[in-house]
């Protein structure tokens, strides 16, 4: 979802431990510019879960930055996020670095991570040399100054709603070269996110491809001459074990029969099923591949769901369930108390906090914050479960 919308032969330990230092010292040093006392976290330890206990996972928030900021919503909900994450248009135009400077500056003083969503509109063809050098000088900027950086380079490439959907071959050769520039900076890392398979192909969407598109054959998983749901969602797009540092899936519950729009809860054990693909959509027979096996628990990669939500349409209030009731019974599927011990290489639960119109959800602006309503805040930070690491900073304002 978005606001509209060569690596070394070094392990994953080798690659990291060098870093775990430098981000203490960071850590101490941007700490004294916060408004909470607390010291901040040794971001990339924390964030993969090294240097805490091995079922710790961290909570992160996708803001919506042009209506709320890291310290107005720790302010707002008393507990201080590990992750803030933002979506912007790559290559970068010319103001783009300069506000996403002050960004950066805003989550060093929070002391979090800062997952950056690389979006190529004008298609992955747009992704230079020129580029890759911007990229990966601008990382290093934020590295020195003690802000790690995981990447996400062109999400939810499997779905057909991005001018970057569906096209295998070249979302492959662009994610390698990204991964590699990313790479060249001490202190950031990329994560491969495409979203969970329920309803894939997604016929229907701007950029679904045809039997005509270059890469039907690479999408034609059975060979049958179709696209169809019976067709592998992930495989096909995958860059390879060596140029992916974290795996992630985006994770919604947009309801439970397309179109979109009605308040429901979502149905039990929903979160877990789209990530094991046990979880049968009501329109079809198909069991979709288990994204954690293969991709995380096989690599032994740090996985994260990289969005989340539950929507509530404001323009139905009053038809089927409330907007406490469907966000309550998803943060419960999200943070019961087997989750840890299912998906131990889960580091990262992002949260998507913002409200936006949706192409396919007729009515307006969909509901998906959790902490603008102070009763959803207030229950939902009463219910966050001690292997959550969301700490609280003090009283809220």
């Amino acid at each position: 979802m978005s606001r509209d919308r060569q690596p070394g032969p070094l392990s994953w330990a080798q690659l990291i431990a060098p870093l775990v230092t430098f981000l203490v010292v960071g850590a101490v040093m941007t700490s004294t510019a916060a408004c909470d006392p607390t010291p901040a976290v040794d971001q990339r330890a924390a964030v993969e879960g090294l240097g805490w206990d091995q079922g710790k996972v961290q909570f992160g928030v996708q803001l919506d930055w042009q209506n709320d900021n890291p310290q107005s919503y720790t302010d707002r909900v008393g507990r201080r996020p590990g992750l803030f994450g933002e979506f912007v248009e790559f290559p970068f135009r010319p103001p783009v670095v300069t506000w996403l400077d002050t960004k950066v500056d805003q989550v060093r003083t929070a002391g979090a991570v800062f997952m950056l969503t690389l979006e190529p509109f004008d298609g992955l063809g747009s992704v230079s040399a020129d580029a890759l050098q911007q990229l990966t000088a601008t990382l290093r900027g934020w590295n020195n100054t003690g802000v790690a950086v995981l990447v996400r380079f062109a999400h939810e490439m499997n779905g057909s709603w991005y001018p970057w959907g569906q096209q295998p071959a070249s979302y492959i050769a662009a994610f390698r070269r990204v991964s590699t520039a990313v790479r060249d900076a001490p202190m950031s890392r990329i994560i491969w996110s495409p979203n969970e398979a329920s309803g894939y192909p997604f016929a229907g969407g701007g950029h679904v491809a045809t039997s005509s598109s270059p890469d039907f054959h690479l999408l034609d998983t059975d060979g049958n001459g179709l696209l169809t749901s019976d067709d592998d969602p992930y495989a096909p797009y995958y860059p390879g074990d060596e140029y992916v540092d974290w795996v992630g899936i985006s994770l919604y519950h947009f309801g439970n029969l397309y179109p979109w729009g009605a308040n429901i809860t979502p149905e039990p054990g929903k979160f877990a099923g789209k990530i094991t693909g046990e979880y049968r959509d009501p329109d079809t027979s198909v069991r979709e591949p288990n994204f954690y096996q293969r991709y995380a628990e096989r690599t032994g990669k740090p996985m994260a769901i990289s969005e989340t939500s539950a929507l509530f349409n404001p323009s139905r209030n009053g038809e089927g369930a409330t907007n406490l009731e469907i966000k309550s019974a998803w943060w419960q599927q999200i943070t019961a108390d087997d989750i840890p011990a299912r998906f131990p290489n889960l580091r990262l639960i992002n949260w998507f906090e913002q409200d936006k119109t949706e192409a396919d959800v007729p009515g307006g602006v969909t509901s998906w914050t959790i902490t603008r309503d102070p009763q959803i805040r207030d229950e939902f930070t009463a219910a966050v479960p001690t292997w959550l690491e969301f700490p609280r900073i003090g009283r809220r304002r």
